[in-house]
């Protein structure tokens, strides 16, 4: 997952009975997600359809008035880490999950808490979440609520009361595994992925009984050790042909794929569409050393929906090596290209290009690049240079720049592994005929790892980070370097539409409407109604944090309503903290619900940054200082970001009184005395003397930052 330099028994009910609101008018059932057009007031699925275009007939709200949109109601998490999720909205409750798999169930109307679910995980394992400890919804289904936790388990809550029905571990716990993508549910099975590839584990995803939990099948989605022979899963027949494209043995680190965010039911064919993540370790060069495509990462596949079974495939990113998943959104649709009536999946993943695929058989219809790619000849000196700089539209395979290989040096590359685009949902509408696309320009510098050693509990990528230099100009230019936009793509004639600048990457996710709309909001805490035929914004609201969740639109009684999560956390502002608004503040994530004439209060946040404490004195070297800056951004910075800020999210460890001397220091760092709080114990991994140089490196950062 995403670095800057390659610019972390049962549970219980909190609260149950609900007897003032209504039960739904029917349970979630197959059929009536594949006809959500008929009910357009709801948003059943992660989607709204299961074709996942994330497009509302509603019209209500329109390009006319939306001027007048206000907000109807909030509602504060009690946590402030990241906000990722996309509501759900059933019969006027509200279904919606925030950070450490909490589920919240609401009254659409007026936001009053119905229920809350709390997975109570274990907070230490937030340490092994490479990229926060959020969550991404839920499924609803014949009656019960989905929601997978960040320690790996899948729970089935009944959805008048919360309480649980069943759980299944979709895990090995002892293996750094971990859920933060939402369920899909279709014809009695509920699909679930997961994540963890930068701590070493093998992907897969699973499909279990809705009613009871019983595992159906498994797909994995890279071979295991052949010395162990077949799964017994459905991937089997396919895995043989796979582990021919892998040399090495690339099992001792899991080999990664992940499938960590997109599953899309696709009802035409009754077919899964996955989208599987990153190797294990990132740098090939370490994970096949020989080479090889290393199937299936970086790939699209389908899955026959009830068996599992492997249908075909499309690889974005053969042989990946800079993190680039394909786990990002897929949309299916159905297009008219060339005259003819084509079924297809449309991905814009992190590499850059933005695919349609024909569904029924995996080939390449098309991919053109969303971001600049160009030949490394063509590059300017300084510059970076793209990983690739077309798709040849014979064999779908990429035309790669060799040098960006970064094998035996390094090399500096568009896109970085924060990709192009990233998890935030993008949308299509049919009447325009447009894809709305949150994309980004982010440079990242891939080092080879020298001597690479696995560490257990720790980010394996077989590449070398680096703290961001100290000098304000440097880190000014990153900032005003480090762009985003949001497109409009014609999918059909492969090209861009229009586009809006916006205030850095890192925006959130869009849904457009059957008014004329197109939702999305910022990383600077905006919310935005864009006109989707010119880009031209119509309408914002000042959410004060980064507003990157997936939009929904529903309606109670006669009121159409549009939601949006926001909350600080999430990859970016963990590693990225330098790029993030507040100082030494924490503050909860909110749904944010608007309508027409709204009239609520802005909730307050508490946005105003604190007095830093003063720093201790600074008793190092210079070269102790550059050892603790090596170390703290091999151990530290995939949490605590560049500068030991915390992005919002995580706390800022420039403010931290255990900073102002070297034992409570290592109380923390080495003895474990923060674990409850999800700062596990570095006392296998770091000497005392380097954990205080560690504290040498925040030190200097608090010094810089309290400098007048």
């Amino acid at each position: 997952m995403p670095t800057f330099r390659t610019l972390a028994l049962l549970p219980l009910a909190l609260a149950g009975a609900c007897a003032d609101r209504a039960p739904s008018a029917s349970p979630v059932t197959t059929p009536r997600i594949v006809n959500a057009n008929a009910e357009p007031g709801n948003w059943l699925s992660h989607g709204r359809t299961y074709d996942e275009q994330r497009f509302s007939p509603l019209t209500t709200i329109s390009a006319a008035n939306v001027g007048t949109l206000g907000l109807a109601w909030s509602y504060e998490f009690t946590t402030p880490r990241g906000a990722e999720a996309t509501p759900l909205v059933i019969d006027g409750v509200m279904y919606v999950t925030s950070a450490w798999s909490i589920v919240h169930a609401l009254d659409a109307a007026t936001g009053k808490a119905l229920w809350t679910y709390d997975p109570k995980v274990n907070h230490a394992r937030g340490a092994r979440a490479c990229c926060d400890v959020v969550n991404r919804g839920v499924a609803a289904y014949e009656g019960r609520i989905y929601v997978g936790t960040i320690d790996g388990r899948l729970v089935a809550l009944d959805e008048k009361s919360g309480t649980v029905a069943w759980e299944k571990m979709t895990v090995d716990s002892g293996q750094a595994y971990t859920i933060t993508g939402a369920p899909r549910a279709v014809n009695g099975l509920v699909y679930i992925g997961n994540g963890g590839a930068e701590y070493g584990v093998r992907g897969y995803l699973s499909a279990y009984d809705a009613n009871t939990g019983d595992l159906k099948w498994r797909f994995y989605t890279v071979p295991g050790d052949p010395a162990k022979g077949p799964d017994g899963a459905a991937s089997d027949s396919i895995m043989a042909e796979a582990a021919k494209t892998w040399t090495g043995e690339w099992w001792k680190l899991g080999g990664g794929g992940t499938v960590w965010d997109a599953i899309v039911y696709d009802k035409d064919l009754d077919q899964l569409i996955v989208g599987v993540g990153n190797g294990s370790p990132w740098n090939r060069q370490i994970r096949s050393p020989q080479g090889g495509d290393n199937l299936f990462l970086s790939s699209i596949i389908a899955l026959d929906a009830k068996t599992g079974r492997y249908k075909w495939h499309y690889q974005t990113t053969p042989g990946e090596t800079w993190d680039y998943t394909a786990t990002q959104p897929i949309i299916l649709a159905e297009l008219t290209i060339d005259g003819a009536a084509r079924k297809v999946a449309m991905q814009a993943p992190k590499n850059g290009f933005f695919y349609v695929v024909d569904r029924t058989n995996g080939k390449l219809i098309s991919a053109k690049p969303f971001i600049p790619m160009a030949r490394t000849k063509d590059t300017p000196k300084g510059f970076p240079i793209s990983w690739a700089y077309g798709v040849d539209s014979v064999t779908g395979r990429p035309l790669e720049n060799p040098e960006a290989r970064y094998v035996g040096a390094a090399a500096v590359v568009m896109p970085s592994g924060f990709g192009a685009h990233n998890w935030q949902p993008m949308s299509y509408s049919p009447q325009t005929g447009l894809v709305y696309l949150p994309s980004q320009l982010l440079a990242g510098a891939y080092v080879p790892k020298a001597g690479f050693a696995a560490r257990e509990g720790m980010w394996n990528t077989g590449t070398d980070f680096q703290a961001l230099p100290d000098d304000p100009k440097i880190r000014g230019i990153v900032r005003a370097t480090s762009t985003g936009t949001l497109l409009a793509w014609d999918p059909v004639k492969n090209r861009e539409v229009w586009r809006v600048a916006q205030k850095g990457p890192w925006n959130g996710g869009t849904m457009a409407t059957a008014g004329g709309l197109v939702f999305e909001g910022t990383v600077d805490g905006r919310f935005i109604a864009y006109d989707d035929k010119t880009g031209k914004e119509l309408w914002s609201y000042n959410t004060q944090a980064a507003t990157l969740s997936g939009p929904v639109t529903y309606t109670v009684g006669n009121d159409q309503y549009v939601a949006v999560l926001g909350g600080y956390g999430t990859a970016f502002f963990t590693i990225a903290g330098v790029l993030a608004p507040t100082s030494g503040v924490q503050v909860n994530g909110h749904v944010y619900v608007f309508k027409l004439g709204g009239k609520a209060p802005q909730p307050r946040l508490a946005l105003t940054p604190v007095p830093m404490p003063k720093p201790p004195a600074f008793t190092w070297t210079d070269a102790q200082y550059a050892t603790g800056t090596t170390l703290f951004a091999n151990n530290c910075m995939v949490c605590h970001g560049f500068g030991a800020i915390g992005g919002g999210s995580v706390p800022d460890l420039r403010y931290s009184p255990k900073l102002q001397a070297a034992e409570p220091w290592a109380g923390v760092v080495l003895k474990g005395e923060k674990t409850a709080g999800g700062m596990p114990s570095f006392g296998a991994l770091l000497k005392p003397d380097e954990a205080e140089l560690v504290r040498a490196y925040v030190v200097k950062q608090a010094m810089m930052a309290s400098a007048p």
